[in-house]
């Protein structure tokens, strides 16, 4: 079962290539994303069991040296979580839009996951600093009662490491809108 997720943020993309094998061959998690990221940075992404990634994260760490940037660990996280990373979510329609950019990968996971679980939304992509100029962001849809919920919980979760840009709700995203979001 996946109930947890972890991240390795280095500013190597050769270490990032080797922490992301150490991270697999260390335990059972599976891989959500390996890949370089911009300004030239790479980022692994694991989930599976919280003992798995766990362990896999130490191993992770150990091997990540001076190239460490930034690391994540999420245990119980929202089944809603990882499809949108890997932008598999399954959602044809918009209410309410909502919109959080943040300054770093970990920050916009730390801020999917308060945000589903604060509130009747459904999570529908998280962008993890690729093309981005390293910054990420995640969209979400809902009634607007709940995605002002679920926006200002994210808000929160991450509002301690200053890395918050902005935050955006829609009440009623046009039809053109709509199609590029979705």
């Amino acid at each position: 079962m996946q109930n947890a997720i972890g991240l390795i943020e280095l500013n190597s993309i050769a270490k990032g290539f080797e922490v992301t094998d150490a991270l697999l061959k260390t335990a059972s998690s599976q891989l959500v994303e390996a890949h370089s990221v911009c300004p030239g940075k790479f980022i692994a992404l694991i989930t599976g069991t919280t003992a798995d990634v766990e362990s896999s994260m130490k191993s992770g760490l150990e091997l990540a040296e001076e190239s460490l940037i930034d690391k994540l660990i999420i245990n119980n996280i929202d089944p809603q979580l990882v499809p949108a990373v890997r932008g598999t979510s399954d959602v044809d329609r918009l209410d309410a839009l909502g919109i959080i950019e943040t300054f770093s990968a970990a920050s916009s996971i730390i801020a999917a996951d308060a945000a589903v679980k604060a509130a009747d939304v459904t999570l529908i992509d998280v962008r993890l600093a690729n093309a981005l100029g390293g910054k990420a962001y995640l969209t979400l849809t809902g009634q607007v009662g709940a995605v002002r919920s679920a926006v200002a919980a994210g808000c929160n979760a991450i509002k301690e490491e200053g890395i918050l840009i902005r935050r955006v709700i829609i009440p009623q995203p046009h039809k053109d809108l709509c199609r590029s979001v979705l």
